[in-house]
């Protein structure tokens, strides 16, 4: 059984855009998210990431799970363990 899942994109059916209210706002970032991180379209774009690309891709992502999620948050949510 697979451990994540990117259920939501799959199921939204409502409003995609930005600046118009913080619910939108919310579920077109996770709408983003879960299109960026498709297997397909990950395996097109990591050649093409300059190495400060991935780093800062790296550094954003790390410093909002550290920011906004316990230790045992991120062990149980994020590394799913």
């Amino acid at each position: 059984m697979a451990k994540h899942s990117h259920t939501f994109v799959e199921t939204y059916n409502g409003l995609l855009g930005f600046g118009l209210d913080r619910k939108i706002d919310e579920n077109t970032v996770i709408v983003y998210l879960q299109k960026l991180s498709d297997d397909n379209l990950m395996a097109q774009l990591r050649d093409r990431l300059s190495d400060q690309e991935l780093c800062d891709i790296f550094n954003f992502v790390s410093g909002i799970l550290k920011r906004h999620l316990t230790e045992p948050e991120y062990h149980q949510h994020f590394l799913k363990e």
